[in-house]
Order: C-alpha cells, then sequence, then structure tokens
C-alpha cells in the first residue's frame, strides 16, 4: 500500500488507560482538522468478536477449555489481517489517520508471555503477522500491574483470561522493555501514570511529532 495518511497505536497492560487514551487524542486530532478515526483489536469483525467470547469465557476452545497461547495467536494474527484491510488501510490511504486500542505487540506480549516460555514464540508470532501493515508509531503506557490492578477493580467488570497478577506483572516487563522486542518499528514507553489529561498529553506530544514530520 501507498501510504498517505499515518497510523498509530496505544499499548499497555489491561487497565493501562489505552482505551481512554485513544479516544482522547482522536478527538483532539480532529479538533485540529484531520480525517481521523480510532479503532480497536480483537476488532468488530466476525473473527475479533469470537475473540472477545474467549477473552470473557462466553466460549470455551476443545474439552471446555481456554484456548491455548499458539491457537489465540492465528486467531488475533487472523482478525488483524481482516482488520487492516477492512478499516485501516482504507483511512490511511485516503490521507487520514487511525489510532488502533491495540495492534501486534499485543500479540507478542500476551501470547509469549502465556507460552509457558517456549522459546520459538516471538519469532514464530512476528512470522504470523509479517503482513500485518507496520504503524508509523506504537505508544507504550508504562503502568504498574498493581495500579493496573486498582483501575480493573474500580471498573467492577469480571477479570477477562488475562488479567491474573502473576500474568499482568510479567505483562508490564514486556511492555517496559518493548522496543527492544520490536527493534524495527518506531516505539515509544512513555509515563502511562498522573492525571488523564497528563497522560494525553504526553501521548499527543509524540504523535504530533510524527504526524508533523
Amino acid at each position: 500500500m501507498r501510504r498517505k495518511g499515518r497510523f498509530f497505536v496505544l499499548e499497555g497492560i489491561d487497565g493501562s488507560g489505552t482505551t481512554t487514551q485513544v479516544e482522547r487524542v482522536r478527538e483532539r486530532l480532529a479538533q485540529q482538522g484531520f480525517l481521523v478515526r480510532s479503532t480497536c483489536e480483537p476488532s468488530k469483525g466476525p473473527i475479533g468478536s469470537m475473540i472477545r467470547q474467549l477473552l470473557e469465557g462466553r466460549l470455551l476452545a476443545a474439552g471446555n477449555q481456554a484456548p491455548g497461547w499458539a491457537s489465540m495467536a492465528l486467531l488475533f494474527a487472523a482478525d488483524r489481517l481482516d482488520h487492516v484491510a477492512a478499516e485501516i488501510e482504507p483511512i490511511v490511504a485516503a490521507g487520514g489517520i487511525v489510532i488502533s486500542d491495540r495492534y501486534d505487540a499485543s500479540s507478542l506480549a500476551y501470547q509469549s508471555v502465556t507460552s509457558h516460555g517456549d522459546s520459538g514464540a516471538l519469532d514464530w508470532i512476528r512470522d504470523l503477522n509479517r503482513y500485518a501493515l507496520r504503524p508509523d508509531l506504537t505508544v507504550v503506557l508504562d503502568v504498574s500491574a498493581a495500579h493496573a490492578a486498582e483501575r480493573r477493580r474500580s471498573r467492577g467488570e469480571e477479570a477477562e483470561l488475562y488479567e491474573k497478577s502473576e500474568i499482568q506483572q510479567a505483562l508490564a516487563i514486556f511492555y517496559s522493555e518493548l522496543p527492544a522486542h520490536m527493534p524495527r518499528d518506531r516505539v515509544v514507553v512513555i509515563d502511562g501514570s498522573g492525571s488523564v489529561d497528563e497522560v494525553t498529553a504526553r501521548v499527543l506530544s509524540e504523535i504530533t511529532q510524527v504526524v508533523s514530520s
């Protein structure tokens, strides 16, 4: 695809604030006159809808169990390619801006962390996603696992598949080191603590540098 617009991704552990910040940044950019769309993964397409049911425990794999890490990696990769074709590429090709709440960094993080130390997991997940459109910038909201857990508790929602303390602690470490895991991509890790406005300002600062370049 010949790129005219920009594609940004926000990443972080559950409760880091990615969903909130994606919408706030979209609003700020729209106010500045940009054609901008927010989106998320899992997507709202058919594969993404199935993934959401699996994450919430409303759908189980064979043997009435949660699917394994490899199965989830395959599902996310398939959903991602559909997501790119249906929602991301058309806007970027038209010169607009797309901001996604999660992308393939989430697959690298969540599926490798739950792979029980499989040494080939990261490379295999990267290979699954080799045809995924590369973001212009991935911004990681760095929040401690304890802080994020408190945010999740305040929402009063049922815990999802990966919302276990030991998994979230491992994910927090992985995300803090994401630039090393994705050396070919432009990745920045920013402080995700503080007020919502403070975090929005930090995210916008990073994105604006790319938009104006």
